[in-house]
Order: C-alpha cells, then sequence, then structure tokens
C-alpha cells in the first residue's frame, strides 16, 4: 500500500508487518525512533528553543515592544538596544522576542485545527465511503483547486466585515486554506486500512466506526499524522508572515510578519536598516528548518526505502567495529533489528 506524503508527493509503502502491530507499540516505537534520530534531535532543539523564548522571553525584555521613543530612531545595535530601534524609536530585540510568542502561537494553532479537520473530513469519508464519501471529497476538491493568496485575501475581508479582528482573522484564513491537501491522504491510505484485519475484527466485536477510526487506524497513520501537522505547522508559520507583510493581518499586533511589514513600510532596506528585517526573517527560516528536520526525521521512520538505504552504512560500520570472528549474517541481524 502506499502513503502520498504532503511536502515530497513520493510513495510511502508501509510493510504489513507495521501495519499488524497494536496502535499503543506503534506509536511507542515511533516517538523512540524520532527520539533517537539525530536530525529530529537538532530539530526538536531548534523548536524548544524557539518555544522557550516565546514563553518566557516576553517577560523578561527589557522594554515595551509598543513603546514610543525608547531610544533615538533607527539605531543600530548597541548595548541598550541590542537589535536597535525602529523609526519611531521602539526596541527591536523586544519586539522579535514578542513577536517570537505570537507568531508559534498561530503556527501551531494552525497546524493543530487544520490537522483536526483533515483527519475527522479525511478519514471520515475514507472509512464510510459511498455518497458520503463523495460529498466531502466535492467539497475538498474545492478548495484544492482555489488559489491560496486569492481565497486568503477574500476570507481577510469577510472577517473583517463580520468585526472578527486581529490574529484570529489570520488562523481562521490559514485554517481553511491549510487542511485539504491533508485530507486527501488521510483519505487514500484509510481507504486501504479498513479492509485490514484488525479493522474488520473491531467492527466485527461491535465498535463503532468513530471508535475503529480512532483507536485502530489513526494510531497505524501515526508518522503521517505528525508529518502533516508539521507540514501545516510551516505553512502556517509562513503564511502568517505573508500575509501580515501584506498588510491582511492586524498590523497593530506584534509578530514576525508585522515587523517585516513596518519594516518594508518605512523603507528599511533603502536606509541600510538590516537590523530591522533580518533578524525576523533569519527566525522565520531557522525555525522553518527545525520543523523541516523533524519532517525528514519522521520520512526515515515510516518510508522502507529511505531505511533500506541506511542499513549498508550501519552495517558497514558494525562490520568494523565486530570482532574478527563475527559472521556477516549476526552483523545484518543485529543491523535489522535495530531499525525494525
Amino acid at each position: 500500500m502506499a502513503l502520498t506524503h504532503p511536502n515530497t508527493e513520493t510513495a510511502i509503502a508501509t510493510p504489513l508487518p507495521a501495519i499488524q502491530a497494536t496502535g499503543v507499540s506503534r506509536l511507542r516505537r515511533f516517538i523512540t525512533f524520532l527520539l533517537e534520530n539525530r536530525k529530529a534531535g537538532l530539530g526538536l532543539a531548534i523548536i524548544l528553543f524557539f518555544v522557550l523564548v516565546g514563553l518566557v522571553g516576553p517577560f523578561l525584555v527589557p522594554y515595551d515592544p509598543s513603546q514610543i521613543g525608547v531610544g533615538p530612531p533607527l539605531q543600530g545595535p548597541s548595548s541598550q538596544h541590542w537589535l536597535g530601534t525602529t523609526q519611531l524609536g521602539q526596541d527591536l530585540f523586544s519586539q522579535l522576542v514578542v513577536g517570537t510568542r505570537h507568531s508559534l502561537m498561530v503556527g501551531l494553532l494552525v497546524g493543530l485545527l487544520s490537522t483536526l479537520i483533515a483527519i475527522v473530513i479525511g478519514m471520515t469519508a475514507g472509512y464510510l465511503g459511498g455518497l458520503l464519501d463523495d460529498i466531502l471529497m466535492l467539497f475538498t476538491n474545492v478548495f484544492l483547486i482555489l488559489p491560496f493568496f486569492p481565497l486568503a485575501i477574500v476570507a481577510a475581508s469577510y472577517a473583517q466585515a463580520f468585526n472578527i479582528k486581529g490574529l484570529t482573522v489570520i488562523v481562521i484564513v490559514l485554517t481553511l486554506t491549510g487542511w485539504a491537501w491533508a485530507a486527501r491522504i488521510k483519505r487514500s491510505q484509510t481507504l486501504s486500512l479498513r479492509s485490514k484485519d484488525f479493522v474488520q475484527a473491531a467492527k466485527v466485536s461491535g465498535e463503532p466506526w468513530p471508535r475503529i477510526i480512532l483507536f485502530e487506524i489513526m494510531p497505524n497513520m501515526s508518522a503521517l499524522v505528525a508529518a502533516s501537522f508539521i507540514f501545516a505547522t510551516i505553512f502556517a508559520v509562513l503564511g502568517e508572515a505573508g500575509l501580515e507583510f501584506i498588510g491582511l493581518g492586524d498590523i497593530n499586533a506584534v509578530t514576525w510578519g508585522t515587523i517585516l511589514y513596518w519594516a518594508q513600510n518605512n523603507q528599511a532596506l533603502l536606509l541600510h536598516a538590516w537590523y530591522w528585517f533580518i533578524p525576523p526573517g533569519l527566525c522565520i527560516g531557522v525555525f522553518a528548518v527545525g520543523l523541516t528536520l523533524v519532517q525528514y526525521a519522521i520520512d526515515e521512520i515510516a518510508n522502507p526505502r529511505l531505511k533500506a538505504q541506511r542499513i549498508p552504512k550501519l552495517r558497514g560500520a558494525r562490520t568494523r567495529n565486530a570482532s574478527p570472528t563475527a559472521s556477516a549474517t549476526q552483523v545484518e541481524g543485529s543491523t535489522d533489528a535495530g531499525i525494525a
């Protein structure tokens, strides 16, 4: 059977023994492999750093990020203002730290909501099938064919017309535009899993279909669900910055996107105020890299083809470290036991 990955659009083959494993053991193995993977470790360290900055940083910043005149206008980095000041004399370091909390909150919230919608629609359509499947997939396809930015502009305009303001507009817009692709992927995998023996056994024993989806099918798609959440979060962080940059969000809120918006509006590039637009851009890029590293680690865990590419390297390393009497069969057996 094949899973379609939301980012690489490559087929992910899932071996039959992994599907037959119980949901709890499959989830436990997934978490164990994720913690042992170097890419995942580096990515999680980056994510944890930004999360700590977002949680603790706003209580430690030296200035109010919105306060005007705390320093000379457009002053470069100094001991009093580590990242300089804006054209109105606002402290950029304080804005960057406080903006970390708001941007991460939007990204993680949109990622969670988009993943939940994709799970509900995709798995329900794939498991129940029939007319409901046709209706839900028609609804999903409508969102798939609509271009992102025109749909975001229309959704933001309607949200403001209903007096929905602030970061709520960004969350609604990004959630509406970020769930459809993941829903299609989860539907296709649910179609292949619903005919498996463990699902049929649960169905015969009288389990209701929501419980079968939640406790039988979804644990066997843990890697796919995690990858969808990470992809949706990356999309949300970049989308929030893009929408704020073009002025569709709340320009009075302090986020990475609004820092870039005011830097562009005040011609920071022409004024050589690099300290105004480079730090938020770096934060967006580094945080996206951290999420991407975790996603690559999930690919290596879930994709047997990538595992097979790692086996010769591990086998060669263990052969060099093994005693001369160690057989190739022992080395191969130990390698497969560590990866399977």
